[in-house]
């Protein structure tokens, strides 16, 4: 991708450690396991990609008469997939990235010189040899190291009530990929406080409130994968977690991951849920896929490791766009969860008053 090929320039310059290792048009070591199979597919002829930038560029262009007047053909765009060397661009004006940049010029420099609380910083330092080993930006001592530190510790500032958590870090790397470190951190502002608001919260109270609407909507989309649950027991929040605070960004092959964030940043929290349920239908939704599982354990490995032909870029797309799931819908499983936890937690509290 044109944008993130020239913002690894750096990293790739200092490459001579890789030489003999072949390295893709992402940035990662093909012989390692990070590197989607799916590279090797037929890309997008040249032309059509040629005629999607120029419509792109046009957009982008006239951003706010696109999004305030034919917000359709923007989502439509964005699930036909941004092309590459638009992607930072749009990224920023999807989530509202830009806009914050603009408004708080430099205040991400100011953030960086500050030291930040040393919980934080002891935390953040742990996992940053942890996110994507693989690619060259982060490979032992490569620049991007430097960068995530700096975008991760300067959120833990920014909101210091959130402050840091794990999941934030393979976001954060994520963005660092496909644009410099102030883009980067406003894309992070952007998604941790508007579109996963509550999420990195101690509790995880919005996590588990979440968590019960996937599992609800679940019963709409595949009855067998939601009986199989249902039997065995199982809280959404042990198989959905790590993808819903991630944003799939350790559970897809990359391609897939970058349409993803397409429409999510363009859609919004629901394109996670989406995505759940795809997974969910793809790993347990026939009665063959079931009898394979029956226990938890085998349960939970199908799960954190989905079928391979599920997770496949266009196979992928195609099964949430062909999803039956309206707005209502999830507005009304939304609702219905609140008034269930708040339900029970005037009963909690009246049993406990009641023993007293």
């Amino acid at each position: 991708m044109a944008s993130s090929e020239s913002h690894n320039g750096d990293a790739e310059a200092e490459s001579d450690k890789f030489e003999g290792s072949k390295i893709d048009r992402h940035g990662f070591l093909q012989d390692s396991n990070c590197s989607s199979d799916s590279l090797a597919k037929q890309g997008i002829p040249p032309e059509v990609m040629l005629r999607r930038e120029r419509k792109w560029i046009q957009m982008l262009n006239n951003w706010d008469y696109f999004m305030n007047t034919n917000y359709r053909k923007v989502r439509e765009r964005c699930r036909k997939g941004i092309p590459p060397s638009v992607r930072l661009r749009a990224w920023l004006n999807l989530c509202g990235g830009q806009l914050l940049m603009d408004t708080n010029r430099k205040l991400f420099e100011q953030l960086v010189e500050q030291s930040g609380d040393p919980k934080y910083i002891d935390e953040i330092k742990k996992d940053l040899h942890r996110q994507f080993p693989h690619h060259i930006m982060f490979i032992g001592e490569a620049p991007g190291q430097e960068e995530l530190f700096k975008v991760l510790k300067a959120y833990s500032i920014l909101n210091s009530k959130v402050g840091y958590c794990q999941a934030q870090a393979p976001i954060a790397a994520f963005l660092l990929m496909h644009m410099p470190a102030v883009q980067a951190f406003w894309c992070l502002v952007a998604v941790c406080d508007r579109y996963l608001i509550g999420y990195y919260s101690q509790g995880m109270e919005t996590l588990l409130r979440d968590g019960d609407i996937l599992f609800a909507l679940l019963k709409r989309v595949s009855p067998i994968a939601y009986k199989h649950l249902k039997k065995q027991k199982m809280e959404p929040i042990l198989y959905m977690t790590e993808w819903f605070l991630c944003v799939y960004t350790r559970t897809l092959p990359w391609e897939s991951i970058l349409r993803v964030w397409d429409m999510f940043l363009c859609e919004g929290v629901k394109i996670i849920f989406k995505v759940g349920l795809v997974l969910l239908k793809g790993s347990l939704g026939r009665t063959s896929l079931t009898k394979r599982c029956p226990t938890v354990y085998e349960t939970l490995q199908v799960l954190r490791n989905p079928p391979q032909d599920i997770m496949e870029e266009e196979a992928l797309v195609y099964q949430i766009r062909k999803l039956n799931l309206t707005e209502e819908d999830f507005e009304y499983e939304h609702q219905r969860q609140v008034l269930k936890r708040k339900a029970a937690e005037q009963t909690s509290l009246s049993t406990a008053n009641r023993t007293d």
